[in-house]
């Protein structure tokens, strides 16, 4: 089971762009219960902003 924002992460984008790896999506998004991990969906779930440039471990990138 996929993260419930898999289809509208801004993470989705930059992986398109290329400025992010495919890893990301694997390791959290598609991972079955990982996304629970995943510093932006607690974010996410809790109505706290975040950045869309925000990873999943929480690091914000350029």
């Amino acid at each position: 089971m996929s993260c419930k924002w898999y289809e509208i992460c801004p993470l989705r984008r930059l992986e398109r762009q290329g400025r992010i790896s495919g890893r990301w999506a694997e390791e959290y998004c598609k991972s079955d219960d990982n996304w629970k991990n995943c510093r932006r969906y607690q974010l996410e779930e809790e109505g706290i902003y975040h950045p869309d440039n925000m990873l999943p471990n929480g690091e914000i990138i350029a």
